[in-house]
């Protein structure tokens, strides 16, 4: 196979121009790629695992979410907001809870704590700003 060297910033603007899913489906490959090269033996599960937790809310939901979250706190969030809010809410839920599941999965799969999982991954916790 050929190999072709790109300097580090064409490379980072190539990827900035990417539509938004794109840009994650990228990034998400990237990691797992690099998940490989510190995993003597990143199994085919492990790799499924890696891509589902690192799913996240694309920008424009995140802003969405963001901003319906102000204006309940505003107290001008209309009735219809308020029940998109409920359902992005409800959605983000059931999300975080397989994102859950297969962090202990790949914990055990690692034989290792959770805790200890999270803090490998650098995973942080979500902030609504």
């Amino acid at each position: 196979m050929p190999t072709v060297h790109i300097e580090t910033e064409e490379l980072l603007k190539a990827a900035l121009q990417l539509p938004p899913i794109e840009l994650e489906k990228f990034v998400t490959k990237l990691f797992v790629l690099k998940a490989k090269e510190h995993t003597p033996s990143l199994s085919q599960r492990e790799s499924e695992l890696l891509l589902q937790i690192n799913q996240t809310l694309q920008p424009p939901q995140r802003k969405r979410l963001n901003l319906l979250i102000k204006k309940r706190q505003a107290h001008t969030i209309t009735s219809a907001e308020l029940q998109e809010l409920k359902q992005m809410t409800h959605e983000i839920e059931k999300s975080d809870a397989l994102r859950l599941k297969c962090l202990i999965e790949l914990a055990a799969l690692r034989n290792v704590p959770l805790d200890d999982l999270i803090k490998q991954l650098g995973l942080k916790p979500y902030s609504h700003d």
